[in-house]
């Protein structure tokens, strides 16, 4: 159940970083394929994440306390970039062109993420 939450809440996090950012698009003929969409893409997004970041901040761990965390927001910003590059590949079609798009991205679905877990009072 925890898993389907979370899928759900990076889910809204993406579609209002769509809203919100001009480089990341999310087509969808009707809603219900662009609510598909957003899903298929927060599942993706998750196995990114749950895959790859751990081994980039255990490689990475130096520049992480170099620079205060900061470097934090450049791997989300990679990882949300492999997202659209991957579901480019499963033919989703969910698109974030360049860095900042990436980087403002990553800080919105961040943001929003936690705060719709502040809401719904998860704690893992």
């Amino acid at each position: 159940m925890k898993i389907i939450i979370k899928v759900l809440i990076v889910a809204a996090s993406l579609w209002v970083a769509e809203l919100l950012v001009d480089g990341i698009t999310v087509s969808g003929d009707t809603t219900p394929k662009k609510i598909g969409t957003l899903l298929a893409v927060a599942f993706v997004f998750g196995l990114v994440n749950a895959v790859l970041k751990p081994i980039i901040k255990t490689i990475g761990c130096a520049f992480y306390v170099l620079t205060l965390g900061l470097f934090a927001l450049v791997v989300n910003a990679g990882l949300l970039l492999l997202t659209s590059w991957i579901a480019d590949q499963l033919d989703l079609s969910f698109h974030v062109t360049g860095f900042w798009a990436a980087l403002w991205g990553a800080v919105i679905v961040g943001v929003v993420s936690w705060l719709l877990d502040l809401v719904l009072g998860r704690d893992d």
